[in-house]
């Protein structure tokens, strides 16, 4: 049978380094913020055996900055989160889940705070853009919110701090995670922060103006040519093992930031303005009755999970697998799911109806990443 093909129009709209991509050999790619999204170069299995052990670039262009520009953008960005962001410094780089009135997730993009009147929101895939365009008008904050010209450029793995000190400087090596500051690229000033949609570690360079775009990727695959650089993706196994959650896959406006495991980013009683904040201080209270957690599954690889798997626990369900891939390095399929709190504790034994049958399987509360060894 054919697999079929996507149609690309005007609509899903290139990158400044989709050329390079191409040209890099990319097998496959998925429709983020209306942007392609690189998912395969060689193989998802080679992939994730170069990224944990080498460094690649990726265009990640698909993380769409919000800018929000103006004397109430303070205002407006707190308004959007229940992570407190009164003390933020200028110089930082924070995780922000950002929810609706109900306390429903919207999206868990990085916020970046790069004045006192100016912050850049780099979004997961939803269309937030018109969530925040519409609250500023309501509450008629004086601030502009707009989509500017810039593409965020990966750089992961464990080389990955070596590769970008050999095109900006050792100075780079001074950035704390979450942190950012200013480098120049050809005399133009771009943002360099040390996060990344991996648990390889690495950077991720905020490519202000499409036109760099062409010349910043040959930039780093001259520098890193003896250090085995590749064109990459964020990794489907690596994302699982270390329980990095997707947007719209692991967890939707259905769910609350404490059901995703992501009240340690939540410091609701001190966020005043945030919109959901009612809401959530009664969550706070009362506690979730699911969350996240990673799930082994025994057996032979599963199938791409594209649909929820039912888990089951004393003979009925107690919770939903959303993602699931096979992982060479622990030599079982990884997975991460939604589970009820009877079933949610650390070692629990459950089954997963899998698409090649029910699977036994094993609840953990960490991510596989932190379990090795």
């Amino acid at each position: 049978m054919q697999v079929p093909s996507l149609s690309i129009s005007r609509r899903t709209r290139k990158t400044p380094f989709s050329r390079r991509v191409q040209e890099a050999g990319v097998k496959a790619y998925t429709v983020y913020n209306h942007m392609l999204l690189p998912t395969v170069f060689e193989s998802v299995e080679e992939d994730y055996k170069h990224l944990k052990s080498k460094v690649q670039i990726w265009d990640v262009s698909c993380e769409r900055q919000v800018e929000l520009w103006g004397p109430d953008a303070g205002r407006l960005a707190q308004m959007l989160t229940p992570r407190d962001l009164s003390d933020m410094a200028l110089n930082r780089c924070y995780y922000t889940p950002m929810v609706d009135e109900t306390g429903g997730m919207l999206n868990d993009p990085v916020t970046t705070k790069l004045a006192e009147d100016k912050y850049w929101v780099s979004v997961a895939d939803s269309d937030l853009l018109f969530w925040i365009k519409g609250l500023a008008h309501a509450f008629r904050l004086e601030v502009d919110v707009d989509e500017p010209d810039v593409s965020p450029f990966a750089i992961q793995g464990p080389k990955a701090e070596d590769l970008v000190a050999r095109v900006f400087g050792e100075r780079i090596r001074s950035i704390r995670f979450f942190h950012y500051d200013y480098v120049e690229f050809e005399g133009q000033r771009m943002v360099l922060a040390r996060s990344g949609y991996s648990k390889q570690g690495g950077f991720e360079l905020y490519v202000d103006g499409s036109k760099w775009g062409e010349p910043v990727w040959d930039a780093f695959m001259e520098a890193g040519a003896d250090m085995d650089v590749r064109a990459g993706c964020p990794n489907l196994i690596e994302r699982i093992e270390g329980q990095l959650l997707s947007y719209g896959n692991d967890m939707t406006r259905n769910n609350t930031p404490h059901e995703c495991g992501l009240g340690k980013f939540c410091q609701t009683q001190q966020a005043i303005g945030c919109v959901g904040r009612d809401a959530l201080l009664r969550v706070a209270v009362e506690g979730p009755v699911r969350q996240i957690r990673s799930v082994a599954i025994d057996g032979d690889p599963v199938p791409p999970c594209d649909e929820l798997w039912p888990i089951i626990g004393g003979g009925r369900q107690v919770g939903t697998i959303s993602s699931a891939a096979y992982s060479p390095d622990f030599r079982t399929n990884v997975a991460i799911g939604m589970v009820r709190m009877t079933h949610w504790d650390d070692g629990t034994k459950v089954q997963v109806d899998t698409p090649h049958g029910m699977r036994s399987a094993t609840v953990w509360e960490t991510p596989f990443c932190n379990q090795e060894g």
